[in-house]
């Protein structure tokens, strides 16, 4: 059965933008699997596992799909952690050689735009999002690669 919308946090999320779910985490066009709790720690182990699996199937989808060749899986947990939504969630990043000069470099990518969503988020500051076209279609794109 197929929600008509999903929660992140204290965020709604569009079915439009969802591409993949299961009864327990959804995927949705930014690739992040997610659950309704805060912490991986309150994670049931039925969660866990779902959370795991969905970010695997996902994964390997999308390295396909983007001609990558390898997948980076990070999870902020908690504030001090990066976390900007206090939402457990995984980022499932396809790589490829050469995507990053040194290749940790991911790390301080990611912190930086994680850090960048949370001063757009906490001083309200108008932000150029994408269309729900343009994340329509994505995950239109997408769904085709879970049927």
């Amino acid at each position: 059965m197929e929600a008509s919308a999903y929660k992140f946090g204290p965020y709604t999320i569009d079915v439009r933008e969802v591409f993949h779910a299961t009864p327990l985490s959804y995927a949705m066009v930014n690739l992040r699997p997610v659950l309704p709790v805060k912490r991986f720690a309150d994670l049931s182990t039925d969660e866990t596992i779902d959370l795991w699996v969905t970010a695997k199937e996902v994964g390997v989808r999308l390295e396909q799909y983007h001609k990558a060749n390898s997948l980076t899986f990070t999870i902020q947990d908690g504030p001090q952690s990066g976390q900007t939504v206090p939402h457990v969630h995984i980022h499932v990043i396809p790589r490829k050689k050469g995507d990053f000069e040194k290749n940790d470099e991911i790390y301080d990518a990611i912190d930086v735009r994680e850090k960048e969503l949370k001063e757009k988020l906490d001083l309200d500051i108008e932000r150029k999002d994408r269309t729900m076209e343009e994340m329509s279609h994505e995950a239109s794109e997408y769904r085709v690669l879970f049927s």
